[in-house]
């Protein structure tokens, strides 16, 4: 995987860890069971098939399990060491009883409601800051007072129809480096410090940088970087534990993209590293 493999050649201390598959009852306590099922015995209808923008294959199916089951790992690393990062999923598009936007299944929404179910959180703030609106995680914790979800997004971009987040705040095209981490500054703070989450998960899509195929928006790759520290600096400096999850990335030269988002993963882990106690302390925990 190229962003395992930029990881790797970057020289930064990370351990690695292969996620278990998230259990199916955890996946149909948030997704329609007939859905669930349809993934796992590869009978996923044509026209969601579609909708989800590729074959959903056996292999697909389990592949799908494991990076939910990422991001479980990556938030119970994250309570541990402060942050933890899923080199996969960051499905923000998959919604109740069908995938889309080449998303299976929300692990940011089961994740979210497992963890308040588990009782490792009791409020969890998802910050989506990729590109597209997190339509599909809107939809599937709207309505829950314990679950609040946060969105950046270019305002002109998929999905046409957007759902309503519990903020939403739409950018123009073209938004800057300047422009965007305004907008952040603006509206991270205040959500945090009014919701009071114990728990943050972070889409940190990397598909608003200016050369990406699918963003509309202008970021450049230190701007990439400010935004990725200012969210780790954000959460860490109130001692909440973050997990974060790969999110959007599209160009013809996938080594590029990846190394996106290993950089992207390394900025929020050194930002973390900043707030622990001591170097032994600052383990830097990535599922891949």
């Amino acid at each position: 995987m190229a962003v395992m493999a930029a990881l790797r050649d970057s020289g930064y201390p990370i351990t690695e860890h292969a996620p278990p598959p998230m259990p199916r009852r955890w996946l149909e306590a948030v997704h329609c069971p007939d859905y669930v099922d349809q993934v796992f015995t590869s009978t996923v209808p044509r026209e969601k098939e579609r909708r989800i923008g590729f074959p959903v294959t056996p292999h697909i199916a389990q592949r799908v399990a494991h990076t939910n089951g990422g991001t479980w790992l990556a938030a119970q690393l994250a309570r541990r060491h402060g942050y933890a990062a899923n080199s996969a999923a960051g499905s923000h598009h998959a919604l109740y009883d069908t995938g889309a936007g080449y998303c299976v299944f929300n692990d940011l929404a089961v994740v979210s409601h497992r963890l308040i179910a588990e009782g490792d959180a009791s409020r969890v703030l998802i910050v989506d800051l990729d590109v597209h609106q997190g339509d599909g995680t809107a939809s599937l914790t709207a309505g829950r007072d314990d679950i609040f979800t946060l969105s950046l997004h270019a305002e002109k971009n998929f999905p046409v129809r957007k759902a309503r987040s519990s903020l939403d705040v739409p950018l123009a095209d073209g938004t800057d480096d300047d422009g965007y981490l305004d907008a952040l500054d603006r509206h991270l703070p205040r959500t945090i410090a009014q919701f009071d989450p114990d728990f943050v998960l972070y889409q940190a899509g990397v598909d608003v940088h200016a050369e990406d195929k699918l963003g509309r928006l202008a970021l450049t790759s230190q701007g990439l970087l400010r935004r990725d520290t200012y969210v780790i600096e954000a959460v860490r400096s109130r001692d909440l534990p973050v997990a974060s999850s790969l999110g959007g990335g599209y160009g013809p030269d996938p080594h590029e993209v990846g190394e996106r988002h290993a950089r992207s993963m390394i900025a929020c882990a050194r930002a973390n590293a900043a707030f622990a106690r001591s170097a032994s302390d600052s383990l830097h925990d990535v599922i891949g």
